[in-house]
C-alpha cells in the first residue's frame, strides 16, 4: 500500500508548513513530519494519510465492551483501531498503541467488510485507540458498509473539528464518547486536549440521531467530586436524560499513579447521575445491578447483564413489557 493517501482538512501556511484542519490539536507540518497522531505527513506540500487502512489491532468484540449497552444489545461487532491518538493522556490504559509507534497490518476498506460478513458481525467499531484520526479509512470503509447493512461504531475522545465532523457524522451509527473531565484545565493539563471540543462533537452526533453513550472515567483526586459528577450530568440531560452514562473505575496506569477509584466514589456518582438521567451504569466494577438496564418509569428490568453475558427479557416492540413505556435501546 502506497503512503500517499492524500487527506483531507489542511491548509498551507506562510511559513512553508501545512496546517492540519482535522482536529483542535492543529499540527503544523514542515516537510517529511508527522502529526502528534502518527497518521498525517507533509510530503512535498500537501497532507498525507499514512495510517490509511494500517490497523493496529482487530478482533471481534461484544458491543456491550465498547461500552455500548443500547445500541443491539448481546451482539458481536469487527472492532478494529490505528496506531496513534491525538491526545496524550498521562492515564492512558492503551498508550503503548496510541503513544508509541507499533507495527501495522494493512486492510483495504473491502477486506475489512468482508472479515465483518464473515464474522457475522453487526458492523464495525473503530476502537482501541482513536478512530477519527483516521478520518479517511472510516469515511470510505463506512460508505461501502451502508451498502452491506453493516453499522459503523465509533468509540471516541471527540477531539475533532467541527466540519470534518458534520461530514462524518451521516455515516455514524453509534459512538461512545470519552469526556474525561468537565474542567477545561484537566483536557488542557492532563490530556492536551480541548473540553470545547469533545462536548461539541457529542452536541452535532446527538442532534444527528446517532445512538450516542458516554464514558467517563473516575479518577482519585483529579474529577471525582460531587461538583465533577454534577456539571457531567447536567450537561447530558440538557442534551437528553436517556443518553446512557458509563462511569468507570480509573486504575493507576503509565503516568498516572493516584489511587484506583474506591467503591464509594463510584456509588455516589451513580446516586448523583440516577436523579437526573434515565440510564446509568458502572464499568471496571462489580456492583449487583449497576450493569443492569431498568425502565425509567416502573424499575422493571429489561437487560441482565453479567461479565459480557447479555440477556434482553423486558422488552417487546421497544416498550417496556410491563408499563409500556419506550425504551431508548435500539435492538
Amino acid at each position: 500500500m502506497s503512503d500517499r493517501k492524500p487527506a483531507r482538512y489542511f491548509r498551507p501556511t506562510a511559513s512553508g508548513k501545512i496546517e492540519c484542519l482535522l482536529c483542535p490539536t492543529a499540527c503544523k507540518l514542515a516537510e517529511g513530519k508527522t502529526g502528534i497522531c502518527f497518521g498525517r505527513r507533509n510530503i512535498g506540500g500537501t497532507l498525507y494519510a499514512v495510517n490509511y487502512g494500517q490497523t493496529v489491532s482487530v478482533a471481534v468484540d461484544p458491543i456491550e465492551k465498547k461500552p455500548l449497552y443500547h445500541f443491539y444489545p448481546s451482539s458481536a461487532i469487527l472492532s478494529t483501531g490505528p496506531n496513534g491518538c491525538n491526545l496524550r493522556c498521562q492515564n492512558c490504559q492503551n498508550w503503548n498503541i496510541s503513544q508509541e509507534q507499533q507495527p501495522t497490518r494493512f486492510i483495504p476498506p473491502k477486506a475489512l467488510i468482508q472479515m465483518a460478513l464473515d464474522a457475522g458481525s453487526i458492523g464495525i467499531a473503530y476502537t482501541y485507540t482513536e478512530p477519527l484520526i483516521w478520518w479517511e479509512y472510516i469515511y470510505d470503509t463506512a460508505t461501502l458498509s451502508r451498502e452491506h447493512g453493516l453499522k459503523t461504531v465509533l468509540v471516541s475522545n471527540g477531539q475533532i473539528n467541527e466540519e470534518p465532523w458534520r461530514e462524518l457524522v451521516g455515516l455514524v451509527d453509534a459512538i461512545n464518547i470519552d469526556v474525561k473531565s468537565m474542567n477545561a484545565d484537566f483536557y488542557r493539563t492532563i490530556c492536551k486536549g480541548s473540553l470545547e471540543h469533545t462536548l461539541r462533537t457529542a452536541e452535532i452526533a446527538a442532534e444527528n440521531n446517532v445512538a450516542m453513550e458516554i464514558t467517563n472515567l473516575v479518577i482519585t483526586n483529579r474529577n471525582d467530586s460531587d461538583a465533577d459528577f454534577q456539571r457531567l450530568v447536567d450537561w447530558i440531560a440538557a442534551i437528553d436524560s436517556r443518553i446512557p452514562l458509563h462511569f468507570s473505575r480509573y486504575f493507576p496506569h503509565h503516568q498516572m499513579h493516584e489511587p484506583a477509584t474506591p467503591t464509594e466514589t463510584l456509588k455516589r456518582a451513580y446516586e448523583i447521575a440516577k436523579r437526573k438521567l434515565s440510564y446509568v451504569y458502572l464499568g471496571n466494577i462489580d456492583i449487583e445491578g449497576t450493569s443492569d438496564t431498568h425502565c425509567p418509569e416502573c424499575d422493571h428490568l429489561l437487560v441482565k447483564r453479567s461479565h459480557y453475558r447479555t440477556v434482553v427479557d423486558g422488552i417487546a416492540d421497544g416498550k417496556c413489557t410491563n408499563c409500556g413505556r419506550e425504551v431508548n435501546i435500539r435492538l
